[in-house]
């Protein structure tokens, strides 16, 4: 059998929720208000398709730039080059 080449092609282990996490929607990480220059993290949320960023940049640390429709875009640094990563709230967590 082909190979597949997707986008969540190795993802079982990275998208999986524990027993306790499965079926809740955190509202309160959907509803949080980002501004410009805030530090966060992707951390990406298996049971919501859209809007998800790559799952190489899972576990990453970025800096909010700008808001993109429902989306908001956050540079992130990959070994030596600067991203940028377009990522609905919900795969993003606040840092202080």
């Amino acid at each position: 059998m082909k190979r597949s080449k997707g986008t969540r092609q190795g993802t079982r282990s990275i998208l999986r929720k524990s027993k306790s996490e499965r079926g809740r929607v955190v509202i309160k990480r959907i509803l949080h208000q980002y501004s410009e220059g805030d530090r966060v993290a992707i951390v990406l949320d298996g049971s919501q398709q859209a809007g998800m960023p790559h799952r190489r940049f899972q576990g990453r640390t970025g800096f909010i730039t700008a808001k993109q429709g429902k989306a908001w875009v956050v540079a992130v640094k990959d070994g030596n080059m600067k991203k940028t990563v377009v990522a609905r709230p919900e795969h993003l967590r606040p840092l202080e």
